[in-house]
């Protein structure tokens, strides 16, 4: 199959929602890693093609969701410098500081810009040699490659003007923070197939082994979904705890080696507090110190800004699978995507914002 449309037949979908139902004999609870692959669910309606014995639980695969409040708070009073054009992709600029969010200062006359690329800042920065441009770089491994060509770039052309403000987090360790959790429930994972893109498969290999759990590598449409849905399952009927690709159309299992060699130069791996969840060791990027003067938490010096999350808000629990989006007793009252108390009601890879939005379809065409 070469073409979208193809991985959306009902046909296909219906065929794998068969075999499904024909394998699984007992209770299953499944966590999709990546909110993309969440909204695909909902969008189509998707756990209406399962058994009743099969779960599906939510993980903390939404880069925005994750991003710490603190990080959010440093963006905010680096925007609001007269000297500084901030700049950033536009799931950013809603997500909630613990006082406001960068479309606020945005909206009081900040120079923020929504690009669709880091390299656009750049451009920005020779355009504007009287500005300090920084870049708001948040991701998993699936962006960090382009934000580290950015520092690269900017190095190899002498900007002076030009810096990112970094929050890259990586899924591998996110999952074992999950796994070793006396309150885990998750008997199989759908890993994110953009991320294994980069960075291959092999890390989840002693993942698997180690939790006696199965891994599938999954992409984001209905047949991919279900396909890898289908895989975890025949894996726990049988006893089996593997790693399977069932994304092979683009992953493989040792990734992008010119990209994982690109983010091994400019980053160091470090510990990092994920939104929600907390500090998880060695789960995150920042850059070397041989390029410290693109960092702009030193160039600004916002030090050091502890915060805490509305206490209404269950994103936490949500990211972890502990919690389904409509628990929460604020969602779509409190919480709404023109009024988020947390940051997976607005992102567009958000449960949140997922169930609010697709919770009532009517599931796939037929």
């Amino acid at each position: 199959m070469k073409f979208v449309d193809e991985f959306r037949d009902i046909e296909l979908v219906r065929n794998l929602s068969a075999k499904i139902h024909e394998i699984t004999t007992k209770e299953w609870t499944i966590m999709e890693i990546c909110g993309g692959q969440t909204h695909c669910i909902m969008r189509y309606n998707l756990e209406e093609f399962l058994p009743e014995k099969i779960r599906l639980v939510h993980g903390p695969g939404c880069p925005v969701c994750v991003t710490p409040l603190e990080i959010i708070d440093k963006a905010v009073r680096i925007a609001q410098r007269e000297d500084v054009i901030f700049t950033s992709f536009g799931d950013m600029l809603r997500v909630p500081g613990s006082e406001k969010d960068l479309m606020s200062v945005k909206a009081g006359g900040g120079d923020v810009r929504i690009l669709y690329s880091p390299l656009d800042a750049i451009k920005i920065a020779e355009d504007n040699p009287d500005k300090k441009v920084v870049f708001f770089a948040i991701g998993f491994e699936t962006t960090a490659p382009a934000n580290a060509m950015a520092v690269k770039e900017a190095s190899r052309r002498g900007l002076k003007n030009f810096s990112i403000l970094s929050s890259h987090v990586l899924v591998p360790p996110a999952m074992e923070v999950i796994l070793s959790s006396e309150q885990n429930r998750i008997e199989g994972f759908l890993a994110a197939g953009h991320v294994c893109t980069v960075m291959g498969y092999e890390e989840y290999i002693p993942i698997a082994g180690k939790y006696r759990i199965p891994i599938v590598v999954t992409g984001f449409e209905p047949v991919d979904i279900l396909k890898g849905i289908c895989h975890v399952v025949m894996q726990l009927e049988e006893g089996r705890y593997e790693v399977e690709n069932a994304y092979g159309r683009v992953v493989s299992r040792e990734g992008n080696l010119a990209a994982r060699k690109l983010l091994k130069d400019v980053y160091d791996v470090t510990d990092m507090k994920w939104r929600g969840i907390g500090n998880i060791p060695l789960s995150g990027f920042r850059l070397a110190s041989k390029y410290g003067e693109f960092n702009a938490e030193q160039i600004f010096d916002v030090g050091d800004i502890v915060q805490q999350e509305s206490p209404l808000c269950i994103a936490g629990e949500v990211l972890q699978g502990l919690k389904k989006p409509g628990d929460c007793s604020a969602f779509g009252r409190e919480c709404k995507p023109e009024h988020p108390l947390g940051a997976p009601m607005v992102s567009s890879e958000g449960a949140c914002s997922a169930y609010y939005r697709f919770k009532k379809t009517e599931g796939m065409e037929t």
